[in-house]
């Protein structure tokens, strides 16, 4: 049996501290004003007018140690459910509104993914995982993924050959959500990119198998707890940003209005702690979280991971994190930049060439998902690079 993981990440204390992230102007972060200035206007009219693209968001960005740009728009609640007949969301009273604050957590949805990453390769630099090992050296009960030969870097890349989800919500209990997974084989050759939940559900198994603890666990002891992110946590989140008044046909499940509850369906049919989904956190939380990894796994005195593993984390093609995406991540893309996206709303990128990292949490999901809009995404990481460029 593997030794339990760790709770300081691996790593221990770091020889020497780095420095911790503070706040200070864009010219102390070597970032030039005026494009932060827009970027903080555009997050701030992405939540104007009667149909805007999220109700509430929050924004953090900045270069180094130094958190330049930290802005709240809009509501963390603005609806109390959603009218299919109309196609709107029913306006709270003004009372009864909730504003978003810097300090509002946002269920993170798929950034859960990044966290699970990491988690993963915690494991790999303690020696009790192999990333090229096969998940039936850890699982073998879960024939399908055994049997096809798949590993643990096809998880972490998304080569699996796995389909995209499977409906575990609509399973009978606990028992035969597992039983499914076990199951499921690839549908595609293992090697071949499909991004998949089932991946980091996998993979979430893997890691409870060699380390004896719960993802959870994992997460608090050996990322939150020494990084000091301390609103950073699987929920429930009361107090948490409202996603969606969730109701078939659009949805899986008929939950109604959600809030500090996770909105992945699959993760809520889990208990709310997955591999892929489930996490709540703040912008200041998420860029600490940046600034370690942009530091080589350190920050203050608390180190997660060292210099060498954050390298095989974030060196192309990415384990878990997505690799120069113009899509979601602009102008920051092209030299190594890396990051993900989440349904909710949710966007982390960090760019080791330039040592910028950029936060967008919103809940466009409020009151009712919609087809995903990522150019105000990417627009955001534009502004951050040309204030980089203009220096």
């Amino acid at each position: 049996m593997p030794a339990p993981a760790r709770p300081d990440g691996g790593g221990g204390r770091a020889d020497l501290s780095t420095p911790r992230l503070r706040s200070d102007t864009p010219e102390r972060a070597g970032l030039d004003p005026e494009p932060l200035r827009r970027l903080v206007r555009a997050v701030r009219g992405l939540t104007e007018g009667e149909r805007p693209w999220a109700a509430g968001a929050v924004v953090a960005a900045g270069r180094g140690p130094v958190l330049a740009v930290e802005e709240a728009a809009g509501w963390a609640v603005r609806y109390g459910a959603f009218d299919p007949r109309t196609g709107t969301g029913g306006e709270l009273p003004a009372a009864d509104r909730v504003p978003a604050t810097v300090g509002t957590p946002f269920d993170l949805a798929s950034l859960t993914k990044l966290f699970t990453a990491v988690a993963a390769v915690q494991q790999i630099e303690r020696g009790t995982l192999g990333i090229d090992a096969e998940v039936g050296a850890y699982l073998p009960d879960f024939r399908g993924a055994a049997d096809h030969g798949v590993t643990v870097r096809h998880l972490l890349t998304h080569t699996s050959g796995l389909r995209a989800e499977l409906p575990l919500y609509d399973c009978a209990d606990a028992r035969e959500r597992t039983a499914r997974l076990r199951a499921e084989p690839p549908v595609g050759a293992p090697g071949t990119y499909r991004y998949s939940d089932l991946n980091m559900l996998l993979l979430q198994h893997v890691l409870e198998r060699v380390s004896g603890r719960p993802l959870d666990t994992l997460v608090h002891e050996g990322i939150t707890r020494p990084l000091g992110m301390t609103a950073t946590r699987f929920g429930p989140c009361p107090g948490a940003a409202a996603t969606e008044d969730q109701r078939r046909p659009w949805a899986k499940a008929d939950r109604g209005m959600l809030r500090g509850v996770v909105h992945d369906e699959n993760a809520w049919a889990l208990g709310g702690v997955a591999g892929h989904a489930g996490l709540f956190s703040t912008a200041r939380d998420l860029a600490v979280f940046s600034r370690a990894l942009l530091a080589g796994g350190a920050h203050g005195p608390a180190r997660v991971l060292g210099p060498d593993f954050v390298e095989l984390l974030l060196a192309p093609p990415g384990l878990g994190f997505a690799v120069d995406q113009p899509w979601f991540m602009g102008e920051l893309a092209g030299r190594g930049a890396a990051g993900h996206t989440g349904f909710t709303g949710t966007m982390l990128v960090l760019d080791r060439a330039t040592d910028t990292f950029a936060v967008l949490l919103a809940n466009t999901v409020h009151p009712r998902r919609r087809p995903p809009d990522n150019a105000p995404r990417a627009a955001l990481c534009t502004l951050l690079a040309r204030a980089v460029r203009g220096v």
